[in-house]
């Protein structure tokens, strides 16, 4: 397992993807990079739909791209989002996506944003999802 991965990296991955994002709707091209038990980085980007409620999140791809290589435990996440011309701007996940983290977050598991200035704002998956409902409700 590596936990050691420079934050920089997922930052860089995240970014990455960001830029091959599907939003000719929002205009808002968001890329999002989960790092697995293994130390593997996993991305997803947004792709938006002309059926408004069928688009995916990035951070539902990356994680569903961590599933399909066989991942079961997120340690962390980085998130960059924005307009697709400027700068990335705060990026929080919304409400489903906070559930999806939900459901593969170990007590460690970080979710780790960065806004247009370049601080990093760094929250664990409980402060991100209060009193969540997970897999040991079940």
């Amino acid at each position: 397992m590596s936990t050691n991965l420079p934050l920089d990296r997922l930052f860089e991955a995240a970014a990455d993807v960001r830029v091959r994002a599907h939003a000719p709707y929002s205009g808002f091209f968001v890329g999002a990079a989960v790092l697995d038990r293994e130390g593997r980085i996993h991305v997803g980007c947004n792709v938006e739909n002309a059926a408004l409620p069928e688009g995916l999140c990035a951070e539902a791809g990356a994680i569903a791209a961590m599933v399909a290589a066989g991942g079961r435990e997120i340690l962390a996440v980085a998130i960059v989002g924005g307009p697709a011309e400027g700068e990335p701007v705060l990026c929080p996940p919304c409400g489903g996506c906070r559930q999806k983290i939900r459901e593969f977050a170990v007590d460690a598991t970080t979710v780790h944003l960065r806004d247009d200035g370049g601080a990093v704002t760094s929250l664990t998956a409980a402060e991100l999802l209060p009193l969540s409902f997970g897999p040991g409700h079940l």
